[in-house]
């Protein structure tokens, strides 16, 4: 899916109205599918890992993936339809900052309703445009039986005093997140959100692709970048990387340990 210049534009128009927007049936869904038969590995190590501290809650899992492989996919790291609402709302000389995934598991918990980052200028009390994104697609589809997000429509652009006041009150209600296998959500992540529980036996993985503008860094993410698959990835993607941290081999890239557990603002 490509899409033009003006369909670019509604979309990010509608991030920044709303926060979130969606791309309906953007990634095939046998794509979707191998990515999440590869994924079972990697959770079933976090779970081993994590043991009783899980770094997202009770049962509830996040999982930065291998820069390598089908993980490195053009398709999905550089996509066209992607790239192009995202380049409206961060330039076009962003960056890609973050590759992980959030699962819930049976056992999970309502979160607390919370951000993903704070104001760039807390001491201001005004929030910006928008400066920092999650791409977000689920590795199965997303009903009440899995355990959607919840967020709260517009509470971007809100103190996050003012936006839990109107959540509370019912003027803006929370609404769930459902999404397909092959759905691609685009939102701002300040807007105020929480996971929600999984009652089922099936472990929903939701991947994040994290971009920004260029200034911006948190030293809790970044990319680990193989050399050999940055060359091989297209020049808009390596622009994209290159902020990240680049390795010699796969094993170098590799060795890392999950620290960002602080995660709710």
């Amino acid at each position: 899916m490509k899409l033009t210049p003006a369909e670019a534009r509604a979309h990010a128009d509608e991030v920044r109205r709303t926060s979130v927007t969606m791309l309906r049936g953007l990634i095939p869904v046998e794509t979707i599918d191998r990515w999440n038969a590869a994924f079972q590995p990697l959770l079933r190590e976090a779970i081993r890992r994590e043991g009783d501290n899980p770094n997202r809650g009770a049962h509830r899992y996040y999982v930065t993936l291998p820069f390598e492989d089908l993980w490195a996919d053009p398709g999905i790291i550089d996509n066209d339809a992607v790239m192009a609402v995202v380049e409206e709302l961060v330039g076009a000389d962003g960056v890609m900052c973050q590759l992980a995934s959030d699962t819930p598991c049976l056992g999970s918990e309502h979160q607390e309703l919370h951000r993903d980052t704070q104001l760039l200028f807390p001491e201001s009390g005004v929030e910006t445009p928008p400066y920092q994104l999650a791409v977000n697609f689920p590795l199965v589809d997303v009903t009440d039986e899995t355990g959607p997000m919840e967020y709260a429509p517009g509470t971007h652009m809100m103190s996050k005093a003012d936006g839990m006041r109107a959540i509370a009150t019912g003027e803006i209600p929370l609404v769930k997140g459902y999404m397909n296998r092959g759905d691609v959500m685009i939102r701002d992540v300040r807007h105020i959100h929480r996971g929600t529980p999984n009652p089922s036996a099936t472990p929903r993985p939701m991947v994040v692709i994290g971009y920004s503008r260029r200034w911006l860094f948190r030293p809790e993410v970044n990319i680990r970048v193989p050399a050999e698959v940055l060359v091989a990835l297209p020049e808009r993607a390596r622009r994209w990387l290159r902020f990240n941290p680049v390795f010699e081999t796969r094993a170098e890239a590799a060795q890392r340990e999950e620290s960002y557990r602080a995660f709710a603002y």
